[in-house]
């Protein structure tokens, strides 16, 4: 029996049991009318949004595709496995979030009954986007397997399942971001600082544009996200068996190409599991709810070793791959460890930047900057330590393979992380609802675990995102023809690679961060003069425009990411026919070094400044509507770019372009650059 089988049935395992996590969730009570009226908004913006974006997403891919079709040595199979990977990428993150959107006033009325009952419907609201993933991507590689691996150019076909999903993932993580931290930053310095209201204020027109935000960036854009990674990492260890062949790993192709999908069958199974034991008691507590989803993601962790071992054990000649995929494991748990402590306000470095917002916004600015920039230290020796054992124990093969370990609990490491904007929606339909101020404390706790299991996510994706983006990179070599030892830094076009790669993620993110400034302008703008002009918005006599904010967060969105995903998608092709193969591959390590490093500053600093705001907030230095509260909100909108647009999309711009490199490998081969 091929034991790829046995990988796709987990799949669908995987997909049926998001299926009875969904109707768990819709089974639940909807809540009063109030909470419909606004849950219904907030779903008739996402999905509005989502449908446009697909539909521009829907030419790009037709172009690449024709493109990919035509290009020697690649070929209309590589073109149809591109559309195929865009195609589940794009059910992946609208599956999470059609769930997400009927989450929200749920989780707001189950809140209601007690803490329990809210943090059950949100993660297991989040645990359908998670096991959506997992589930279609092994089934979609599956199906790819069977149709093509007795195909000649099997591996140069299977890359371009990953490059679909990184391309519709970079459009969804920019568009999405872009939209939900305009409409955020929009809301908090026109609410909190200049009107002095609370967060969620239904007078607020940016209120349901943020929530709408909240589903589009934060939910779908970080499927997409994680969706690509788990294929790609996937992809490269599949890519790379005849390194492990040579390195005494495996017997043969066949089994090269097993262990990878099995282990990440055994992920599946363990996160199912470690779904059931996430549940927690009445009191609102940090310590008690983050405790509760340690508790799932420690045991999926600790089965999924279980299960590789054994995998390894039959399949393998030895155990070094066991030992590369457990130390990808274990880095992956201790990333996010590392990120929880530089970012949840339980802990000094985050209780240091509340701190300073005593003395205002630019001591609280340049606290949490520091802090962004200090907390690269522990996640990068992590990943390093990973690459070094993994290689030890098999060679390249292990690298790769040490990212499916980091990835394999991913079905439940993403439902923490999908969970976070369900609860901050629950909060603010609660606070627009007039519910019973005991309601909005346990929102609060929720949200609150929402700020620090987001941060903690975006830690383990981008760990992931760097060892997955160096395995094809590896693999990229491999198709190519050229040995790793031939990038030297004598070489002038490996130098101008590493320069140009490392130059294009401080672009990128400048254009990002520039795209939601201006889009915040506008709505900005907007809020104040409903505000001006509205007579009884402020005595709540009178509804805010709330569609003109949506609006404007739509359009604006749509726009401001079609730039840097194109320049994503272009700057790997121009590097590589112009310096050549080796100039590619320095090109590529210049961008893994400086994304990485920046794709984790941003998104601790952003995660630390926004849980810096939440502490005060519990009444820490005057609490809400003090000057140190209003110097935080003020950081906390600097951050929210840096971690919600432009640190998770850097994630992507490094894979993509790994990939990309990968499936134009075969007509590169030969090719020695122009210059």
């Amino acid at each position: 029996m091929d034991l790829v089988w046995i990988a796709l049935i987990t799949g669908i395992l995987g997909l049926a049991f998001a299926g009875y996590l969904a109707f768990f969730v819709l089974r639940q009570d909807e809540g009063s009318a109030r909470i419909r009226e606004i849950s219904a908004a907030i779903k008739e913006g996402a999905l509005a949004f989502l449908g446009r974006e697909y539909q521009i997403l829907g030419v790009f891919v037709v172009v690449i595709a024709i493109i990919l079709g035509i290009v020697p040595n690649l070929g209309w199979w590589v073109s149809l496995a591109f559309v195929f990977g865009a195609a589940c990428s794009g059910v992946a993150g609208y599956a999470g979030m059609n769930i997400a959107i009927r989450a929200n006033g749920r989780t707001a009325s189950a809140t209601q009954k007690s803490l329990n009952e809210g943090l059950k419907v949100s993660f297991r609201s989040g645990a359908v986007m998670g096991t959506c993933v997992v589930g279609i991507g092994i089934i979609g590689l599956g199906i790819l397997y069977f149709a093509f691996h007795n195909h000649p150019n099997f591996l140069a076909i299977i890359p371009a399942f990953g490059f679909g999903a990184s391309g519709v993932a970079i459009f969804a993580r920019v568009g999405g971001g872009i939209y939900t931290k305009a409409a955020d930053t929009g809301a908090d310095l026109v609410g909190k600082v200049e009107q002095g209201i609370p967060e969620d204020d239904p007078r607020n027109a940016a209120v349901i544009a943020d929530f709408v935000g909240d589903n589009v960036g934060d939910v779908a854009g970080m499927g997409a996200d994680l969706f690509e990674s788990y294929v790609d990492s996937i992809i490269a260890t599949i890519t790379l068996c005849a390194v492990a062949i040579a390195a005494g790993v495996v017997a043969d192709a066949a089994t090269a190409w097993y262990l990878p999908m099995m282990v990440a069958a055994g992920g599946i199974v363990a996160s199912i599991i470690g779904v059931f034991m996430v549940r927690v008691g009445n009191k609102p507590e940090m310590g008690a709810l983050l405790g509760a989803l340690r508790r799932g993601t420690f045991s999926a962790s600790i089965i999924t070793a279980i299960f590789s071992f054994l995998i390894v054990y039959f399949l393998a000649d030895g155990l070094g791959a066991f030992w590369a995929i457990l130390a990808g494991l274990i880095a992956g748990m201790l990333i996010g460890e590392s990120t929880n402590y530089f970012t949840s306000y339980a802990y000094k470095p985050t209780q240091n930047i509340s701190e300073a917002a005593q003395t205002g916004a630019g001591t609280t600015i340049t606290k949490g900057f520091s802090n962004g920039l200090m907390s690269t230290f522990p996640p990068i020796i992590f990943v390093v330590i990973a690459i070094v054992l993994a290689y030890h124990f098999a060679d390249f093969y292990g690298i790769a393979i040490a990212g499916i370990g980091m990835l394999s609990t991913l079905g439940i490491t993403l439902a923490t992380d999908a969970y976070g904007p369900v609860a901050d929606n629950a909060g603010g339909i609660v606070e627009m609802s007039d519910l019973p101020p005991e309601i909005r404390e346990r929102t609060d706790a929720l949200d609150s675990l929402g700020n620090t299991t987001a941060a903690t996510g975006k830690g383990f994706a981008i760990g992931a995102a760097a060892l997955t983006a160096l395995a094809l990179m590896l693999s990229y070599t491999q198709m190519v023809g050229i040995k790793f030892a031939e990038i030297s830094l004598l070489d002038p076009r490996v130098v101008a690679g590493i320069l140009l790669g490392g130059m294009l993620p401080a672009i990128f993110c400048s254009m990002t961060l520039d795209a939601v400034g201006r889009t915040a302008f506008y709505i900005i703008n907007e809020v104040r003069r409903q505000f001006r002009e509205i007579k009884g918005l402020m005595e709540g006599t009178a509804k805010p425009e709330y569609s003109k904010c949506v609006d404007i967060c739509t359009k604006a969105a749509l726009k401001e990411m079609i730039l840097p995903g194109l320049i994503t998608v272009i700057a790997p092709v121009v590097v590589g026919l112009v310096l050549g193969p080796i100039g590619l591959g320095g090109f590529l390590l210049g961008a893994i070094s400086t994304g990485f490093i920046l794709a984790v500053t941003m998104s601790n600093a952003g995660g630390s400044w926004d849980n810096a705001k939440k502490w005060i907030e519990t009444g820490q230095y005057g609490g809400k509507g003090s000057d140190a509260h209003k110097a935080a909100v003020i950081g906390d909108t600097v951050g929210d770019p840096m971690k919600d647009t432009s640190g998770p999309s850097l994630n992507i711009m490094i894979k993509l372009m790994s990939i990309i490199a990968l499936v134009m490998a075969p007509a590169l081969a030969n090719f020695p650059g122009l210059i």
